[in-house]
């Protein structure tokens, strides 16, 4: 399973497809309603389409999509339109992807000097300071209100334009988090897009802070570099470690994973991470933080490895998809990095309700024991943020019987997730790119709609955020000390 968002933001950028109109255009009804088509077809290619709705659902929100997109005004009406059908499918991967827009669209809709200067978290509902908030907002100030609206209020008003899996919400509610661990931030552009710029440039708060006085608050929206400037910068194509590891000294070596999108990375990422396993002999526990990880690669199958003493199969799951071949004539519209995707279902099995089961390299595989193990407990702290390669392996993990997992519910959803495979779809008369993922995976048995639930179950308070604690990596860390 992968995680494209930084792997493809050149690929589909460039990519040349015909008819696709300018950001400035304003299309015709008759265009518009080109685009429906289009987009009716190439959802006859989503696995997950009937996961969580019926075709009559779906048909009767593709014709209020249809009537929203004749009679909306502007490009960013439309964006929203789009967005929030999308999200009803409940699949996590199945959205207008902020990296694949063409360069006039991505400038239309994302470069706008809405943003809160400020990072944040929702806990418990409560959105919670943590960073850049300068001496009027230190960490750990709750804010109570923006520009007259109660953080609440803007988080339900801005949940149905987040992708998640089923009804997974705390993986949408992390989505409309600001952490500063991506190049543009989800919250940051649906909470510009759906309310606008802040009068006059400003943005006018009501916070309690840490010590409990409520304070009132003006402070000017940024734009896109300036977040920017504030991210944690990582080169995901470089030859530089982007993971962290610390050898603490208790004994435990805590390795931090931000994001196995290492595709195109020219850094030897095994070989440092073999590495550092070879070392560990003597040390109490291993800690593997990966909570702000979504996925990409498979990297972590390289620890459970060190772990196993038996092979470890996946999880007994038909990987189906919905097609043979593309129809030609909805191939223009489609952009992709592996032109073998078109013949995806060529030699896979017919089975029930029009999907093909895929067959060969598509198929079930397992994880084998490595040579050189490890016998020292693991844990493993995770949260919604995982809803990829990382849910995939919360789930390994606790089937593996050798790693503890700390943290909150994961993102993804034990009924199955879609992606393995992607297009991304053109519509031509708006010129928005949506993501359409391939295959889907489905439990042979009936399972939660849900994440992965942690062995130990433990979130931050707002006062762990103003007091720069970090409950769960304690709780993982007591754990190795009484274990080891």
């Amino acid at each position: 399973m992968i995680d494209r968002r930084q792997m493809l933001a050149g690929l589909s950028a460039t990519a040349a497809v015909p008819f696709i109109a300018r950001a400035a255009d304003t299309p015709s009804a008759s265009d518009l309603k080109g685009d429906v088509a289009i987009l009716r077809d190439a959802l006859r290619l989503h696995p997950g389409l009937y996961r969580y709705n019926t075709p009559a659902q779906i048909k009767a929100r593709l014709s209020h999509l249809q009537a929203g997109l004749v009679a909306a005004p502007d490009l960013v009406t439309r964006y929203l339109l789009l967005s929030r059908f999308l999200a009803t499918i409940r699949c996590g991967h199945s959205y207008c992807n902020f990296f694949n827009q063409k360069k006039a669209v991505a400038t239309a809709l994302f470069d706008r000097t809405t943003r809160l200067p400020f990072q944040f978290r929702w806990i418990g509902g409560a959105m919670v300071v943590t960073d850049h908030g300068g001496p009027d907002l230190p960490r750990g100030s709750e804010v109570l209100s923006i520009n007259g609206v109660a953080p609440r209020a803007m988080l339900a008003r801005l949940l149905p334009y987040a992708r998640a899996d089923g009804h997974n919400d705390a993986k949408r509610v992390s989505l409309l988090e600001v952490r500063g661990d991506d190049a543009i931030e989800f919250f940051d552009v649906f909470h510009g897009l759906e309310f606008g710029p802040p009068p006059r440039g400003l943005h006018f708060l009501m916070a309690r802070r840490p010590d409990g006085r409520t304070a009132s608050v003006t402070l000017p929206a940024i734009g896109l570099s300036q977040r920017r400037a504030q991210a944690i910068q990582r080169d995901y194509r470089g030859d530089a470690p982007v993971w962290d590891w610390t050898m603490r000294s208790d004994g435990i070596a805590v390795l931090t994973m931000p994001g196995w999108a290492l595709y195109d990375s020219k850094w030897d990422w095994r070989g440092w991470l073999e590495a550092r396993l070879d070392s560990l002999s003597g040390a109490k526990g291993l800690i593997v933080d990966l909570r702000e990880n979504e996925g990409g690669e498979d990297c972590g199958d390289v620890i459970l490895a060190r772990l196993l003493r038996t092979p470890l199969k996946n999880p007994q799951a038909e990987r189906r998809v919905r097609f043979r071949r593309t129809p030609s004539s909805l191939d223009p519209y489609l952009d992709t990095w592996d032109n073998s995707f078109r013949t995806l279902g060529v030699d896979a099995r017919r089975t029930t309700n029009g999907f093909y089961i895929l067959q060969g390299a598509h198929g079930s595989s397992s994880i084998q024991p490595a040579a050189r193990a490890l016998e020292l407990p693991v844990a493993a702290l995770v949260g919604p943020v995982n809803s990829s390669a990382t849910f995939q392996f919360a789930e390994k993990a606790r089937r593996s019987g050798r790693v503890r997992l700390f943290g909150t519910p994961t993102g993804g959803n034990r009924r199955g997730i879609n992606g393995g495979c992607f297009f991304f779809v053109r519509l031509p008369a708006s010129g928005i790119e949506f993501d359409l993922p391939l295959i889907g995976y489905f439990p042979s048995t009936a399972v939660p709609d849900a994440g992965i639930v942690p062995d130990i179950v433990v979130a931050p308070s707002i006062a762990d955020m103003a007091a720069a604690r970090d409950p769960v990596m304690e709780r993982a860390a007591g754990w190795l000390h009484q274990t080891g």
